[in-house]
């Protein structure tokens, strides 16, 4: 008996699988069926945290719930929480800063197993040194090199207990641009000369990376935890909506931003389809839905709103959580944490003062 003409592979589709009633009819502010957790994280697993700015809303929403989100580098006691947050405590679970790039991650996993080193490791400004891999982190500097690699010594220490130690590893997705030292293919977080060291174009070189470095950096990383580790790990890959503040590509800012966030949620697919340990948070689609209309978004057409971030981690934490994702998180009592969602250390919005 032949098949009857109404057969079709779409006929079974769920609604979410047709644009019409899974975005269009779509509340904004509840978009349903978008996450499906591939696994669950509880309130035992330690959980670690890094990435482009928009990862520091995930650790604060965790740690507003009272997940065992880790933390390896606390602030002094007694620090205000304005204090701490300029000089980069509790804003991740170690003090590297924003890591914008697989590529930087990958470096900083290396050199914490020790098995390489950056090049071009110290910079300096108006007579003072910096941490070339977290120029952020101590604003006014150190008064020798010395005392850079001294401190950069304890906080390797501690990178390499929390890639030991964690269960979880969320990591979000930043950027495909990226500097980097020509001779050694050292990459980092800051163009040289924006907060600390200065651009020399004989030294230093522009890099926008493509899929397949992306790809290649993270698939390595993956690769350097098992073989380091004992126990497994679970990873949650996200990609920042944040568009780029500026671009050293020669294209349009918007062709420039467009092409950097489909690279890296190209990779952030392959990664979830590939990898039975890795899953997919959409929080980029959550805020730049059509559907959305641009609402999550502040007027700069940059920062996401509180709203914004706030119904991208219901989503999250309606798959994760128990209680839902509707519940009210309780304010974070730490000294660090507090604070409104947009209230976010990123260094790359400091490349607006380049402008003319």
């Amino acid at each position: 008996m032949g098949k009857s003409k109404d057969a079709s592979p779409y006929k079974d589709v769920p609604t979410r699988g047709f644009w019409r009633s899974g975005v269009a009819q779509q509340d904004p502010l509840a978009i349903g069926g978008l996450y499906r957790r591939k696994f669950r994280i509880s309130r035992r697993d330690a959980i670690a945290t890094a990435g482009s700015c928009f990862a520091q809303h995930i650790a604060r929403h965790l740690k507003a719930r009272k997940f065992n989100v880790l933390q390896y580098e606390p602030a002094p006691r007694g620090m205000s929480a304005e204090l701490a947050k300029k000089y980069g405590f509790g804003i991740y679970t170690c003090r590297y800063g924003n890591i914008y790039t697989a590529a930087q991650m990958l470096q900083l996993a290396r050199e914490a197993f020790g098995v390489a080193e950056p090049t071009d490791r110290v910079w300096q400004r108006d007579g003072r040194f910096f941490d070339a891999q977290r120029p952020n982190v101590e604003p006014s500097g150190f008064e020798t090199a010395e005392q850079v690699l001294r401190a950069r010594s304890g906080h390797l220490a501690s990178v390499k207990q929390m890639l030991l130690e964690m269960d979880v590893f969320v990591f979000t997705f930043g950027l495909t641009e990226t500097w980097a030292h020509k001779e050694s293919g050292t990459v980092f977080p800051t163009a040289p000369g924006t907060i600390a060291g200065s651009y020399d174009a004989s030294v230093y070189e522009f890099q926008n990376h493509r899929h397949g470095r992306v790809l290649s950096d993270f698939v390595k990383l993956k690769k350097l935890l098992r073989s380091e580790r004992t126990k497994p790990l679970k990873t949650i890959v996200t990609v920042s909506p944040v568009p780029l503040t500026a671009t050293a590509s020669a294209q349009h800012v918007l062709a420039a931003s467009t092409y950097s966030k489909s690279v890296l949620r190209g990779v952030a697919g392959e990664l979830f389809e590939t990898y039975r340990d890795v899953d997919y948070f959409p929080s980029y689609e959550l805020i730049t839905a059509p559907a959305t209309r641009g609402m999550f978004f502040e007027p700069n057409l940059r920062s996401v709103t509180d709203t914004g971030v706030n119904t991208a981690m219901g989503a999250f934490l309606e798959q994760h959580d128990p209680k839902g994702g509707k519940a009210k998180a309780k304010p974070e009592t730490d000294s660090v944490a507090q604070g409104d969602n947009s209230d976010v250390v990123c260094e790359e919005v400091l490349l607006e003062a380049f402008q003319t």
